[in-house]
Formats: structure tokens, C-alpha cells, sequence
């Protein structure tokens, strides 16, 4: 009985206490100190185990977030956040102007190369169509650092003064980039969210309006009051970004949940709040560097914020399909006798080949004209030819030269505007920074509401673009007859149409041709910015001023800058501007007559239906996959009868 009990001592206190293993020792032939070891052995591999699988889950879950679509969506709204150098133009443009001694025209002939590379996407289009969305990505970045850079060195005099078809060559290469960004993260998440395709648009083109007072912070905090610095700022950073995150962007299709858009939106819309009363306050009160930093650490801050929603909205998915240790003997066997099956008969529709194996070239050209001339139903895949031939695109085409032409070249020329109306040098840059931020309301309005207006109530797009171009008539009328402060309610008018402008531009592109040459064709539509911009921007507003700036020199030739002083300078050109984008309006007018039965139907049905379609393929029971077997742990599956 003795030895008994000292044995049950040992048993209940050596696993707490280890020495009470040697003091009560129930079995003399075992030494203490052995049976210690083996019991510390085995507590180790437990906590080891516990480990293991805490680290596995974690693992798990970090990949299934990688991996997921919300963070391709985060990864392009970073890329978007930075890829809107070109709208801070204005910020920068007197630096290149007193720097290289340009007036105002040639500041201008600078400007519409800029606007030409920016909108001249073509080439990324018909490049996305053949590679892959990271490469099209790499391409973007590299093209930015290489632009700007050269800028950037001309500026700082550390190169001999390059010509003026070089300046304009560089800032073409470094705005081209936009493209690429665009091409690269914005049409792969329309593809992958295709029935929410204004909320994305909406969403993502609000970040890109966001990025000019993104970077006014960020270039404050690294580089202080320096314009170069913003110059190379913008040649560097957005760069690193598209490198980092270019691995994750590709399509993903998926059940469409609107929740996580609008939880994104709301941290959006926090940011855009912030850097609004960022703007305000920072002419009135005195930054010191700390306190720039401090503000550029929260922007960055909120810009990260979304990853705490992309891991609610993984962490749920993870659960539900946990991810398989290994793949069974029996399904890699299904997948080889999948892959061994013989490819399908050719289509009975598809043309025979010749008797040589090659259609003619005559026949083969007869049947091109007949079918670019030949245009499927609206809504349906329509190639790049019947595209371009199209009525429909000749008419939005030319809405877009008034309306984005206009809008644009106010934004360009807001530095010079405040300017010559004799606004001081700090509200001059509070004009242009809160563009940014009305330039990202009216993306993202025209995103939301224009989807939430087509889904309740059929409003077409067509129309509200149509009412966004009346409205911006108002805008440019303000600065034609420069009323005392209507300079601050042009500079909203204008910031939120031409911000609603694109994002519906595109979705209207996207509903009407397709999806399928959606790269190449909404790079299109956007080549009519930069004709506008030459046409209103270089043209009329740019020849108006410097004649004006030369009449109150007596109109005496002059070298160097040319700066025009009063309410008269722009007053010509702003209302040609109002009259041109009235008759976008009118020609706008055009489209919605003929495209108001497509609207009045369900333009998304044949979405849903292939989405439906692709998840019930996927919803595959795990036994049919596995071979019988429990996806988890590899175990036979005892719930099989």
C-alpha cells in the first residue's frame, strides 16, 4: 500500500513538479532523472504541435489573403492612389517654367504632351491583350521613373537644358505610365467585378483623384517646401509601388459582395475628409516638420486601413474551406485523366479551311469589311474595328473632347488663373490641392450613384454624363466673368464633373462594346482628353493669354516668361470653353436617344448568369475531389455510407 501511494504521488505531481519525481520515485529500477527527460520530451512536442498549428493557420491565412480578390483590389487602389501625378501639374509647373524660361504657351504645348500621354493609351490596350496584367504594370512603373526622373534632372540644372521636344517627350513618357496603370489594375478588377463596374470604376479612379493631395503631404514631409522634390517624389514612389504589388493583380471572379465596397468607400471617404481639412488648415497655420510628418503618417495610415477589412472578409472563407495539407493519389490521378482527354471537334459554325489549309486573302478581307461594318447587338462583344466605326463611339468621342478638353484645361491652368486674379500664392495652391479631393467625390459619386440609379430605377449613364457636362458650363462661365471668390465654386464645379466624367466614360464603354477588347477600347475613348486639351488648352486658352499678356506690354515682343495681370486675361477663353462643352452636351443628348431601350433592360443578366454558372463548377463536393477521401487530414471518409 505504501508503494502504491508514493506511485500515485508521483503520477499527479511529476507532471507539475518534477522533483517531486525523485523525492517519491515508485519504481527504483527507472532513474528519476529519465523519467524527467520523457516527460519534458513530451511536453515540448506538445507546445511545438500548438505551435505549428497556430503558425499553419496564420500562414493559411496570409496566403488566402494574398490570394484573394479584396486584396487585388487593395493592391490596385494603392496603385491608382499614386498614378495621378499628372493632375498636379499645376503645383510643379511654375518651377519647369521659371527653370527653363518657357511662357505661357510653351508651359501649355508642355501641358498637352502630358495630357497626350496620360490619355494615349492604345498601345498598353493592345499590349494588355497578349500579356499578362503584371507585365503590362512593370511596364507602367519603369516608364514613370525614366520620365519624371529626366524631369526632374532638367529642372535641378544637373543636365544641360534640354530642348523643348525633349521636355515634352520626357513628360509624355512619364504621364504614359498612367495607362499602363490604369490598363493593368483597373480593367482586370472591371473583369473580375463585372456586375459592379461603376462601384469599381467609381471607387479606383477616386484614388487617382485622391493622389494630388497624397502626395502634396507626402512630398511636405520628405522633401518640405521644395517643388523639385515633388518632381522626383513622383518619379520614385509611385514606381516602388506598381514593383511591390504588381504579383498580386490578375482576374478574379467570385460571388459579387457589395458590402466590402462600401466599407472600403467609408475608409475612403475618411481620408478624403482628412486631407481636405489637411488643405484648409495648413495655409493658416504654421507647420513645423513634425507636424508634416504627423500628417503624412496618418494618410498613410488610412491608406492601409482596407487590409483590416480584407482580413474580416478572408478570415470567414478560411474557415469554410480550410486548405487541404495535400493533394490524394486519387485526385491527382482525376486531374491527369482530366488533362489526357482528347480536345472538342471544331465548331460546325466555324468556316472550313481550304484545300491548302489557308483561306484566301481576298475572301478573308471581303469578310473583315463586312463584318466591322456589321455591329453585334449593344452590350455584346464588339471587336476593336466595329468598335471604332461605330456610331455610338463617334458620339461619346466627341463629348469627351468638349467635356474632359474643358474641365482639364481649367485644372491645368488653375495656377495661372489665381494668378492674374490676383490670389495669393498659399490659395493658389489650396485651389489646386482641393481639386484632388472634388475630383475624387465626383469619381466616386458618379460610380456609386450612377450603379445604384441604373439598378433601381434604369437611369441610364448616358444621361447622367449628360447632366454632368451642363453642369461644368456653369464652372467655366465663373471664371469667364471672375466674380469676387467664385474662383473656390469654380474650382468644385469643375474638380467633381471632370472627376464624374471618366468613371462614367468607362462604364459606358464597357456596356456598350464589352468586356473583351475593354483594354484596347476604353484606352480609346480616352485619346479624346488630349484633342480637347491641344484644342481648348493650347489653341485658345493658352494663344489668348500670352496675347493679352502682350497687350499690357505694349505689345512689345518679350524673352523668358510672359505673365498676364487681371480678370480679362482668361475671360475669352473661358467662354469658347462654356459654348464648346455645350455642344458636348448637345451631342451627348444623341447617345441617350439611342441607347435608352438597352438601359430600360437587364444589362447585366448574362453576367450573373455566367457567374452562377463558374460558381456552381466550383462548388464541387470535397469527396468527388479528394477520391473519397477528408480533405483535411487525408482520412478516409467515415460519413460515406
Amino acid at each position: 500500500m505504501l508503494l502504491k501511494s508514493k506511485s500515485i504521488t508521483c503520477l499527479r505531481f511529476s507532471s507539475l513538479f518534477p522533483i517531486f519525481s525523485c523525492l517519491y520515485n515508485s519504481n527504483p529500477r527507472v532513474p528519476c532523472h529519465q523519467k524527467q527527460a520523457e516527460q519534458a520530451v513530451v511536453q515540448r512536442e506538445m507546445v511545438v504541435a500548438a505551435m505549428s498549428s497556430s503558425a499553419g493557420e496564420a500562414a493559411n491565412l496570409v496566403l488566402q489573403v494574398l490570394r484573394g480578390r479584396w486584396f487585388m483590389i487593395f493592391a490596385s487602389c494603392l496603385m491608382m492612389s499614386a498614378a495621378g501625378a499628372t493632375y498636379m501639374f499645376g503645383i510643379y509647373s511654375p518651377s519647369i517654367k521659371s527653370a527653363l524660361g518657357y511662357d505661357q504657351q510653351t508651359l501649355n504645348t508642355l501641358s498637352f504632351f502630358k495630357d497626350l500621354g496620360a490619355n494615349v493609351g492604345v498601345i498598353s490596350g493592345l499590349i494588355a491583350e497578349v500579356t499578362p496584367p503584371w507585365f503590362v504594370l512593370f511596364l507602367g512603373a519603369s516608364l514613370n521613373f525614366c520620365g519624371y526622373f529626366m524631369i526632374w534632372l532638367a529642372v535641378t540644372k544637373r543636365i544641360a537644358q534640354p530642348k523643348l521636344w525633349q521636355m515634352c517627350l520626357y513628360i509624355c513618357i512619364g504621364a504614359n505610365s498612367q495607362t499602363f496603370v490604369n490598363t493593368g489594375s483597373l480593367v482586370t478588377c472591371v473583369r473580375s467585378f463585372p456586375e459592379s463596374r461603376g462601384i469599381v470604376l467609381g471607387l479606383l479612379k477616386g484614388f487617382t483623384g485622391l493622389s494630388g493631395a497624397i502626395f502634396t503631404q507626402l512630398y511636405y514631409a520628405i522633401y518640405g517646401q521644395n517643388p523639385e522634390g515633388l518632381i522626383l517624389l513622383i518619379a520614385w514612389l509611385p514606381s516602388l509601388i506598381s514593383y511591390v504589388f504588381l504579383p498580386f493583380v490578375r482576374v478574379l471572379r467570385n460571388k459579387q459582395e457589395l458590402k466590402a465596397f462600401y466599407s472600403i468607400l467609408y475608409v475612403t471617404i475618411a481620408l478624403a475628409g482628412y486631407l481636405m481639412v489637411v488643405i484648409i488648415v495648413q495655409p493658416r497655420v504654421h507647420f513645423t516638420a513634425a507636424g508634416y510628418k504627423t500628417s503624412a503618417a496618418v494618410v498613410v495610415t488610412l491608406l492601409l486601413l482596407p487590409l483590416v477589412i480584407i482580413f474580416r472578409q478572408e478570415i470567414p472563407k478560411l474557415k469554410k474551406s480550410p486548405i487541404p495539407s495535400y493533394i490524394p493519389s486519387e485526385a491527382k490521378e482525376a486531374e491527369k485523366q482530366q488533362e489526357a482527354l482528347p480536345a472538342p471537334p471544331a465548331s460546325p459554325l466555324s468556316p472550313p479551311p481550304a484545300a491548302n489549309g489557308s483561306t484566301p486573302a481576298s475572301t478573308g478581307a471581303v469578310s473583315c469589311l463586312k463584318k466591322m461594318f456589321k455591329s453585334p447587338d449593344r452590350g455584346e462583344d464588339y471587336t476593336i474595328l466595329q468598335a471604332l466605326v461605330s456610331i455610338d463611339m463617334m458620339v461619346l468621342f466627341v463629348a469627351t473632347i468638349c467635356g474632359i478638353g474643358g474641365t482639364l484645361t481649367a485644372i491645368d491652368n488653375l495656377g495661372q488663373i489665381g494668378q492674374s486674379l490676383g490670389y495669393q500664392k498659399q490659395s493658389i495652391g489650396t485651389f489646386v490641392s482641393l481639386i484632388s479631393i472634388w475630383n475624387f467625390a465626383g469619381r466616386v459619386l458618379a460610380g456609386f450613384v450612377s450603379e445604384i440609379f441604373l439598378a433601381k430605377y434604369k437611369f441610364p449613364r448616358p444621361l447622367m454624363l449628360s447632366c454632368v457636362l451642363l453642369l461644368s458650363c456653369a464652372g467655366h462661365l465663373l471664371i469667364a466673368f471672375a466674380i469676387p471668390g467664385s474662383l473656390y465654386f469654380a474650382s468644385i464645379i469643375l474638380g467633381l464633373c471632370f472627376g464624374a466624367q471618366w468613371p462614367l466614360l468607362f462604364a459606358i464603354i464597357s456596356e456598350l462594346f464589352g468586356l473583351k477588347y475593354y483594354s484596347t477600347l476604353f484606352n480609346f475613348a480616352a485619346v479624346a482628353s488630349p484633342i480637347g486639351s491641344y484644342i481648348l488648352n493650347v489653341r485658345v486658352a493658352g494663344y489668348l493669354y500670352d496675347q493679352e499678356g502682350l497687350k499690357q506690354r505694349g505689345g512689345l515682343p518679350t524673352h523668358g516668361e510672359l505673365t498676364c495681370l487681371g480678370s480679362h486675361c482668361y475671360r475669352l477663353s473661358f467662354i469658347i470653353i462654356a459654348g464648346a462643352t455645350f455642344l458636348g452636351f448637345l451631342v451627348s443628348l444623341i447617345l441617350v436617344m439611342r441607347t435608352r431601350k438597352f438601359y430600360k433592360g437587364d444589362i447585366y443578366a448574362k453576367f450573373r448568369q455566367a457567374n452562377n454558372m463558374e460558381m456552381a463548377a466550383q462548388e464541387v463536393p470535397a469527396s468527388e475531389v479528394t477520391g473519397g477521401h477528408d480533405a483535411r487530414n487525408g482520412l478516409p471518409d467515415s460519413r460515406k455510407g
